[in-house]
């Protein structure tokens, strides 16, 4: 998930990620969010004069120019509706939103991690508001297939995720894979791998070299999510993967495979191939770092499109992981960025889903392409110059149409984002073997699966 994850992350990963376990239904107190189509009011240019406060995380370089044009768009064609616009980092958005919406005045408009700990948990107090009356009036559900709009979907109960009501809608589409520098991979007499095999031998290469093989930074714990679950996905069947990211009874993290997958993860510590001092180095830090040039290799989201881009230019390459074979089928975390929804509180709510139906348009989706991000809807109607930005959107096509995305591991429980981040630093760190890593994430696992119905 959009970090920013993702997801995710993340934040988000991001993106991305965060407390209060799901249970039965809403308290009595929340107020009232059901909506009928025809009571929906669509004419925003009829709503009187309004102000709607927006929060969002979109604060990086292409993140940023598409929600300022667009805002910019929206208050032009709608000058009766003035946006009050909030933009934190994906981590500061985390802390601060769950006290922003159990107070009386909350935002109107919010991005959400889509995941239990935070749009979960929000659903099961109340506070964010159903858009199934919207995507009836509004076409959401021709304009994005139910695959996408499944990770904005929770039972009013909080209980399920990936099926129920319809909480966001987001703008972005996130794949995980791997950049890397073209410039470098030529002067070291290397393509682009084929395999995963492939990719360990290139990793081996790029060390020989005097060249760090894979950048990396993982002091904010998050990131080692992504790393790891492009690990996993070599080694676990993708519907185990689905399962246990989705905190569903049926899988179970002490397999073969997810050992097999963690002690490859420890194998590249004991080979030097992540950057020095990887644990103690910010995300942030670490893409920059790449961006200069630090770097041969390095897995992330494709929300990093922009920035690596005008860092690197052409230089900037995008892959899929590898497969075991070059025509495996694609297997690859990622999902959407961070939804926008309304909160249950908002006195606007025609006006905050006629601005979330503006941002995530089809003219949106072409402002968002030209600002170097990749747009969840509509995608294969874009156009773009060949290089890296044509990469992105050639692999989230790939891999969207064969049906090889799998989702963000911290999604599992309300506490896993914490959980997963702090037992992958243990592993990275040598404080934890690849079984003690596991059985905690066992436990938290099993946990709350038994436990939730």
């Amino acid at each position: 998930m959009n970090p920013p994850t993702r997801l995710a992350l993340l934040a988000a990963g991001v993106l991305v990620l965060t407390a209060c376990a799901p249970g039965s239904s809403a308290p009595p107190s929340a107020p009232s969010t059901s909506a009928t189509a025809s009571a929906v009011r669509t004419d925003a240019a009829a709503l009187g004069n309004v102000t709607l406060t927006v929060w969002d995380q979109e604060v990086r370089g292409g993140q940023a120019a598409q929600m300022k044009q667009l805002n910019d768009a929206f208050q032009a064609k709608y000058p009766n509706i003035k946006l009050n616009r909030v933009s934190r980092s994906f981590d500061d958005l985390n802390t601060t939103l769950r006290l922003a919406l159990s107070g009386n005045e909350p935002p109107d408009v919010v991005e959400a991690n889509n995941g239990r700990s935070a749009m979960g948990a929000f659903v099961k107090a109340g506070q964010l508001r159903p858009l199934d009356a919207y995507a009836d009036v509004y076409g959401w559900k021709q304009r994005y297939p139910e695959s996408v709009l499944r990770y904005s979907r929770y039972s009013a109960d909080g209980k399920l995720f990936g099926e129920g009501n319809l909480y966001g809608l987001p703008q972005v589409g996130e794949v995980v894979g791997i950049f890397y520098n073209r410039a470098k991979l030529a002067k070291l007499g290397l393509q682009p791998p084929k395999t995963w095999a492939d990719f360990e031998t290139a990793l081996a290469t790029v060390k020989a070299g005097g060249e760090v093989p894979l950048q990396f930074g993982n002091l904010d714990k998050w990131p080692a999510v992504h790393v790891f679950g492009t690990v996993q996905g070599r080694h676990v069947p993708p519907d185990q993967i689905g399962t246990l990211a989705f905190g569903r009874k049926g899988a179970s993290w002490n397999t073969t495979e997810n050992t097999t997958a963690a002690e490859q993860l420890v194998g590249w510590v004991d080979k030097g191939y992540f950057a020095k001092g990887f644990n103690g180095q910010g995300y942030d830090p670490a893409w920059q770092a790449f961006g200069k040039g630090q770097g041969v290799f390095m897995i992330a989201g494709t929300w990093l499109l922009a920035d690596l881009q005008k860092a690197l230019g052409d230089d900037l390459g995008f892959m899929l992981p590898p497969g075991t074979t070059a025509d495996a089928p694609p297997v690859a975390t990622g999902g959407t960025g961070l939804p926008f929804a309304i909160t249950a509180k908002s006195p606007h709510p025609d006006a905050a889903a006629a601005y979330i139906n503006f941002i995530t348009s089809a003219d949106a989706m072409k402002v968002l392409t030209a600002t170097g991000n990749l747009p969840v809807a509509e995608t294969g109607q874009q156009s773009v110059a060949k290089g890296p930005q044509q990469d992105v959107f050639t692999a989230f096509g790939t891999v969207t149409a064969k049906n090889g995305l799998v989702p963000y591991l911290d999604y599992a429980t309300p506490t896993f984002a914490d959980t997963l981040g702090a037992a992958l630093q243990d592993l990275l760190a040598k404080k934890a073997t690849p079984q003690e890593f596991l059985a905690t994430l066992e436990k938290d696992y099993k946990s709350f699966a038994e436990s939730n119905g």
